[in-house]
């Protein structure tokens, strides 16, 4: 069994922010799976299952706010018996430009606060993809309001057509036992029209 575990902040003000690209690329993976999400209380979590040759494949949306999310990952390893390596994160990423994936297989968290309480909960052995949401707004915005700012027309469908389905190949990949780490891959360069 393997764990999806995407990290955002739950409602309607958050839904398409820069901070929820790894919901984002979840629902659109459930989508391409023919399945939907589902709150799961006990796992302070909505949860979308389904099977990949034969195993059983969790896709995760924490609901304790972005910064929590370490308590459902915790409570779905332990429920389930598994280990932090076959749980696999994906997070929005302000240093990278928008566009850039990263796999890691540990790691220290860069100041993300999310990925501080995953590593509280997890330890830092388990796999991460990060997913870069930079562009040149945050030149003009605090870090905490671009987070939070949406992202545009243009970047949305980039993530839709483009990302998501390269995070579908880091997904089976993960699957399969043979992920490994990159340095970084630029799936699209988007240069911002708009002001």
């Amino acid at each position: 069994m393997k764990i999806i575990l995407a990290q955002g902040n739950p409602g309607s003000q958050y839904t398409a922010t820069r901070h929820n690209v790894g919901w984002m690329i979840v629902d659109a993976f459930a989508t391409s799976q023919g399945v939907s999400f589902s709150p799961q209380s006990k796992f302070f979590a909505s949860i979308a299952e389904f099977s990949l040759e034969g195993e059983k494949i969790l896709l995760v949306k924490p609901t304790t706010f972005y910064n929590e999310t370490g308590r459902t990952a915790r409570a779905l390893l332990d429920f389930y018996k598994l280990n932090s390596t076959d749980i696999f994160v994906i997070h929005d990423d302000l240093s990278l430009p928008f566009g850039t994936l990263r796999v890691r297989e540990k790691g220290s968290a860069a100041g993300n606060n999310g990925i501080k309480s995953l590593t509280a909960h997890l330890g830092e052995e388990y796999w991460r993809l990060r997913v870069g949401i930079w562009s040149e707004l945050r030149e003009h915005q605090h870090d905490a309001d671009f987070v939070l700012s949406r992202f545009s027309k243009e970047e949305t469908e980039y993530i839709q057509q483009g990302i998501a389905p390269a995070v579908q190949s880091f997904i089976e990949q993960f699957h399969k036992g043979t992920l490994t780490a990159t340095s970084a891959n630029t799936i699209a360069t988007l240069t911002r029209k708009d002001s």
